[in-house]
C-alpha cells in the first residue's frame, strides 16, 4: 500500500511538473523596455547659414531639369542625408533595447524619410531580437492659428489614438519649424496613455520665434531658409528631388499659379 502511494505521488508531481512547463511555454515571453540615456536628445548635425559657409553648386549634382532654374544651391547632398538617417537609426534602435515601437508618421512630407528610417531600422533589428521590432501609422496633422489668441490647435486623422496605450510611441516628421505644432500635439498623443512618446525629426529650422521645442532624435539643425526636396515641398512640387535644396523664392508666383490652375 505505501508503495502503490509512493508511486501515485511520483506521478502526481510528474504531472504538475509539466502542467507548470506547458504554462510558462504558453505564456508570452517579456518584453524589453527602453532605456534611454540620460544625457537627453542625441547630437544632431548643424548645417552652417550660408552667410557663414555657402552651400553646394547646382551643377555640382545632378538635378531634375525642371528644377534646375528655381533652386539656389544644394543645402544637404541625398548621400549625406542617407547616412545621416542609417546613424538615427542606429541610435533608435540602442535606445529602445529591444522594445517594440510603434511608430506615426505624418503625412505627407514625412514619409520619404519615414519610409528610409524603417529601412534602417529593419537591418539594425534583423535577427537581433525575440520580437516583433516595430509597428506604424500614418497620421496627417493640420494647425492653424486661432482669430484671438493665436494658439496653434492640431488635429490629425486617419487612425485610432486609442490604440496607443501603454505602447512606446515614435513620432517621424519631415521638419520641424517653430515647434508649436508639436507641442500641441504631443499633449493630444499623452491623453491615449503611450507608455513612452518621443520625436524623430529629419530637420529643425533655427528661429528666432521658436517655441524651444527638443525634438529627441534630430538629424539637422538648419538655418531659416525656405528648403525643398527629399519629400519637403512648395505647393506639391519639388517631392521627387533626392537632395535638400534652398528655394529660389522668385519662382513662388509661378508654382502658385501652376497650383491653382490644378484645382
Amino acid at each position: 500500500r505505501r508503495r502503490c502511494r509512493s508511486r501515485l505521488e511520483s506521478r502526481c508531481a510528474l504531472w504538475r511538473s509539466r502542467s507548470q512547463t506547458a504554462a510558462m511555454a504558453d505564456a508570452p515571453p517579456k518584453r524589453p523596455e527602453p532605456s534611454f540615456p540620460s544625457t537627453g536628445p542625441r547630437k544632431c548635425i548643424r548645417v552652417p547659414d550660408i552667410t557663414e559657409v555657402p552651400a553646394y553648386a547646382l551643377d555640382a549634382f545632378s538635378i531634375p531639369l525642371h528644377y534646375q532654374e528655381d533652386l539656389e544651391s544644394v543645402l544637404i547632398p541625398s548621400g549625406l542625408i542617407q547616412a545621416r538617417i542609417e546613424k538615427l537609426a542606429e541610435d533608435i534602435f540602442a535606445d529602445y533595447d529591444g522594445a517594440m515601437i510603434h511608430m506615426l508618421c505624418c503625412l505627407k512630407g514625412g514619409a520619404g524619410f519615414f519610409s528610409d528610417l524603417i529601412m534602417y531600422l529593419k537591418r539594425c533589428y534583423s535577427r537581433r531580437t525575440p520580437t516583433v521590432p516595430f509597428t506604424f501609422d500614418f497620421i496627417r496633422v493640420s494647425s492653424y492659428k486661432g482669430t484671438e489668441s493665436g494658439d496653434v490647435k492640431v488635429t490629425a486623422v486617419g487612425m485610432d489614438f486609442e490604440q496607443l496605450k501603454g505602447k512606446h510611441v515614435l513620432l517621424v516628421e519631415d521638419i520641424v519649424d517653430t515647434g508649436r505644432t508639436m507641442a500641441a500635439l504631443l499633449p493630444e498623443l499623452q491623453k491615449h496613455g503611450p507608455s513612452t512618446l518621443r520625436v524623430c525629426s529629419l530637420l529643425q529650422k533655427r528661429l528666432d520665434n521658436s517655441a524651444n521645442f527638443i525634438v529627441d532624435y534630430l538629424g539637422f539643425s538648419v538655418p531659416n531658409h525656405f528648403v525643398v526636396g527629399y519629400c519637403l515641398d512648395y505647393e506639391e512640387y519639388f517631392r521627387d528631388m533626392d537632395h535638400i535644396c534652398l528655394l529660389d523664392t522668385k519662382c513662388l508666383p509661378k508654382y502658385d499659379a501652376l497650383a491653382m490652375s490644378y484645382k
